[in-house]
């Protein structure tokens, strides 16, 4: 019994030494500094073109532009709507995306998505330097009369707002659908967190600047994109 206690006190201390032992000095790491916020872009700094609102800002011409948004994932965290559309229309596959259906039951549900921060940021520079805002979504317009403009004027304060304009499902003789809606409404900067966006944007012409946002890390679109992969312009804090 007296060993039994004697083994129980040195446990005892053991444990208490281990509890008033110093707690070990964290660092980040610098390796992760070359990752993007969803930690799956294997680009490094120096390959990518960061660029800021301020710079962004200086960089354009003293007269006002036209500018275009996209919006799922760049100006809006909308995934909460596609999860929900996907679970009820096509669980498991993205078929989904090809019924009417439910671009008719998600018109709205906008309304529960949450604004990107980086957006506000932007969308004031360009209006408060006048520039035109269109939006291009590759969405498929609902049958019943959208919410989706008069949300976006609600949630940024957007001026003289042009209505939505939906590129999904409208014939074009582009490789991308965004393409002629770009061409159409003579759009000198385009935002957009896909690869279509950007290449798009390129196919669109050589004066159509094309800027990258990231895509959140919780966004059900995957894969991720690797951003910069295009050697295009990538606003630095963007996911959010």
């Amino acid at each position: 019994m007296k060993r039994t206690l004697s083994a129980l006190a040195l446990l005892a201390l053991t444990f208490a030494g281990a509890q008033t032992a110093p707690a070990p000095t964290l660092a980040p790491n610098p390796a992760n500094k070359a990752l993007n916020i969803s930690g799956r872009s294997l680009q490094t700094p120096d390959s990518i073109r960061w660029v800021t609102v301020d710079e962004i800002r200086a960089s354009l011409p003293d007269r006002p532009i036209n500018v275009s948004f996209d919006i799922d994932d760049t100006v809006l965290s909308t995934s909460g709507c596609f999860w929900w559309g996907q679970q009820t229309f096509s669980p498991g596959s993205n078929d989904y995306l090809k019924k009417q259906l439910f671009w008719d039951a998600v018109n709205g549900c906008d309304r529960f998505s949450i604004p990107k921060d980086s957006a506000r940021a932007l969308i004031k520079m360009h209006q408060d330097r006048n520039d035109q805002i269109f939006f291009i979504t590759g969405r498929t317009a609902p049958r019943q009369m959208e919410l989706l403009t008069p949300l976006l004027v609600k949630t940024f304060g957007s001026k003289n707002m042009h209505f939505v304009n939906f590129s999904g499902g409208i014939p074009h003789d582009t490789q991308y659908d965004k393409t002629p809606f770009l061409k159409a409404l003579n759009i000198d900067l385009h935002y957009g967190d896909s690869d279509n966006d950007i290449t798009a944007a390129m196919e669109a012409g050589p004066n159509v600047r094309a800027i990258r946002v990231i895509r959140a890390a919780n966004s059900t679109n995957l894969p991720m994109p690797a951003v910069g992969s295009f050697n295009e312009e990538v606003l630095r804090d963007s996911a959010w």
